[in-house]
């Protein structure tokens, strides 16, 4: 379809090519040929009218497209730029790494409850099944579980010097600071104050312990599983038995504790396995020879841990004198007017008051384990009602270090974002770059937690439901046991969140808020448990009532995580404006 243009409009466009002639000729830019007047009168093609409309188009396009990539240039040379000016985070540890600190990390965490379950194994699969007395097995596992309930209860009220150690001793590493130089006057190497400071108290604590459990184990064990249970012949005298002989081992079992978690705050996890191989292969064949053998029951299972403690603790110190500390530095256990050598920085007060929170935390846990022995001790169908509970209650143990060591990797590599370093050659580090560097390696973290939580809850409780002949002959325990398998299944499953965000906490030193949390589960924890002991079980609810506690703790934690992050990115925001 054509059309003719009117008069009018040739006259425009002959002013138009007159202008454009003009303005060539004073050296402006050549306008287009428009042609003859007499072209102008030829007819015009639609078609042509979109063609140069869709050249239009294309230039614009092409102007916006350069226009959006110079934007985009300048923004990372800006980028860049500012990149220069600022310290970046650590990058994240890899895959690798965390599989390779996890592991070694997850043996050392085993060892101590794999030490009780050993001996619980070997007590329940040895004594005579089915036997009358303090010789049966069902007595014996009866009088194994508050005893070592008792033990671990008692190292587990001192673990407040493992935490404090791995937080000081890995925030004073990504100081990177030396303190001072030794007697032989070589530089010391970051964190050796934490290292001789945790060791002395560990030492002279566990002294203390010692004697103090020595003195009063057989009191406290009867007010801790009542007087119906401490009434069943034998259980009292063979768990005092017990607790008496594991006693001498508290020195080097608390030191060779605050070793191990310098190690792990320095991220090796590796070095402290050859003491676990020790531990390990001297209490299997202590139990096997005496208990299995010689037929020495718990007094057995008591020497065999004690030496696999003591032979642990040995094999542990020259290597974590070689990693930890200088040439000519000593772990500082005698005093110092013996050794002649200077105070450190970091003292006991200072060690004493950072782990007083964490103490808070402690005192909790081991409350909660004790009430729940406390009310199934006192629960009809003894022994072989409180013996059922002591094998959930090692299978528990023998469970959460799977999620515990994920808290203690929170530990040692949390840290090294929480110290900024100093400004250094017109560089600083972003804080809100660092707080989002922390925030990943949590997510990341949480879901792993999450994973480990749901594997392991489904192996503890299908030995309980299905086999709980691997760890028990006797058919009545193993009656009183298989209910409990769905309930510890969902005690296991949520330890894993409230373990990762315990350790992510502890390493942002929310400490007093962890206190608070504890102290009010702990508060509503035993009322409950009483009414259950009151009204005579059975077993399942005291184990449901855990799973009720720790779902409680893994909504507060995971919900101040949310918080904090909240309330972290905020402030950071505000230090870079």
């Amino acid at each position: 379809m054509t059309f003719r243009i009117h008069a009018t409009a040739v006259i425009f466009f002959a002013a138009l090519l007159t202008e454009s002639r003009a303005f060539a000729a004073i050296g402006g830019a050549p306008s287009s040929s428009i042609g003859s007047l007499s072209s102008l009168h030829k007819p015009l093609n639609v078609n042509d009218i979109h063609h140069n409309n869709r050249n239009k188009a294309a230039r614009g396009h092409h102007y916006t497209k350069r226009a959006i990539t110079q934007l985009r240039a300048g923004a990372a040379a800006a980028a860049e730029k500012d990149t220069k000016n600022t310290i970046p985070p650590p990058p994240p540890p890899t895959n690798l790494f965390l599989f390779k600190f996890y592991f070694p990390c997850l043996a050392l965490w085993i060892s101590g409850p794999l030490l009780s379950l050993v001996d619980t194994s070997f007590i329940g699969l040895s004594a005579k099944a089915g036997a009358i007395g303090a010789s049966g097995s069902a007595a014996q596992l009866a009088a194994l579980g508050p005893a070592t309930t008792f033990i671990d209860g008692s190292l587990y009220l001192f673990a407040f010097l493992n935490v404090a150690t791995t937080n000081l001793y890995a925030s004073a590493v990504a100081r990177s600071v030396s303190e001072k130089k030794n007697k032989e006057g070589v530089d010391e190497l970051p964190g050796e104050g934490v290292v001789r400071t945790a060791a002395k108290s560990a030492l002279y604590s566990g002294i203390g312990l010692t004697v103090f459990l020595l003195a009063v184990a057989r009191p406290l064990i009867a007010l801790y599983i009542g007087p119906e249970a401490a009434a069943s012949p034998g259980l009292l005298d063979a768990a005092h038995e017990y607790v008496k002989i594991r006693a001498l081992s508290m020195p080097t079992a608390l030191l060779g504790g605050v070793l191990q978690a310098a190690l792990l705050g320095a991220k090796d996890s590796v070095t402290p396995l050859v003491s676990i191989l020790y531990s390990t292969i001297i209490n299997v064949t202590g139990d096997y020879l005496l208990v299995s053998r010689l037929h020495m029951g718990l007094k057995g299972a008591a020497i065999a841990t004690l030496l696999a403690q003591l032979a642990g603790t040995i094999a542990m110190i020259q290597p974590a004198r070689k990693k930890l500390l200088s040439k000519g530095s000593s772990l500082g256990l005698l005093p110092r007017w013996i050794t002649k050598r200077a105070p450190d920085g970091i003292t006991s007060k200072t060690f004493l008051k950072f782990a007083a929170p964490v103490l808070t935390l402690i005192l909790g846990k081991i409350s909660a384990f004790g009430f729940m022995t406390n009310a199934a001790a006192g629960l009809p169908g003894q022994p072989a009602t409180l013996a059922a509970h002591q094998i959930a209650l090692s299978l528990f143990f023998f469970a959460s270090p799977f999620m515990e060591v994920i808290s203690q990797t929170a530990q040692s590599f949390l840290p090294t974002y929480g110290v900024l370093p100093e400004p250094s050659k017109g560089k600083s580090a972003d804080p809100k770059e660092w707080k989002a560097a922390s925030d990943r390696f949590v997510f990341r973290l949480e879901k792993v937690g999450l994973l480990v939580g749901a594997l392991i809850a489904t192996v503890v409780g299908s030995i309980v439901a299905f086999a709980p002949g691997i760890v028990t002959k006797d058919a009545a325990v193993q009656a009183a046991a298989k209910p409990l398998g769905a309930i510890l299944a969902a005690g296991c499953f949520l330890t894993a969140p409230v373990a990762v965000s315990e350790g992510t906490l502890i390493a942002q030193k929310e400490l007093t808020y962890l206190g608070g949390i504890y102290l009010v589960s702990t508060a509503l924890l035993p009322p409950i448990l009483r009414r259950i002991r009151a009204d005579g079980g059975p077993l399942s609810h005291v184990w449901v009532c855990f799973a009720v506690f720790q779902l409680f703790r893994s909504a507060c934690f995971v919900g101040r995580l949310l918080m904090t992050g909240k309330n972290g990115k905020k402030e950071a925001d505000a230090a870079t404006e």
